[in-house]
């Protein structure tokens, strides 16, 4: 594990320290379950963001998801595949 030094303002060093004695662990765990947790959200958030672009590119093509997958299946297995 690798040690980094922060800045911040001593509200929050205060904040930090309270939430982390309330929660009987060290400071330095908060702050990586903090990352942790900001990480999981960025990741959640740019799948969700994924999932906005995509929505709806289909709409013009004139068949449906399903039967697009079983034309593909079909031709696959014409293919000897």
């Amino acid at each position: 594990m690798t040690r980094t030094v922060i800045a911040i303002p001593e509200e929050e060093r205060a904040w930090l320290r309270q939430y982390s004695r309330r929660h009987r662990q060290s400071v330095a765990e908060t702050v990586r379950q903090a990352i942790r947790s900001y990480r999981e959200n960025a990741a959640r958030e740019a799948r969700l963001d994924h999932l906005r672009q995509t929505a709806g590119i289909w709409k013009d093509r004139g068949i449906d998801g399903l039967a697009y997958v079983t034309e593909l299946r079909d031709e696959w297995e014409a293919r000897g595949g």
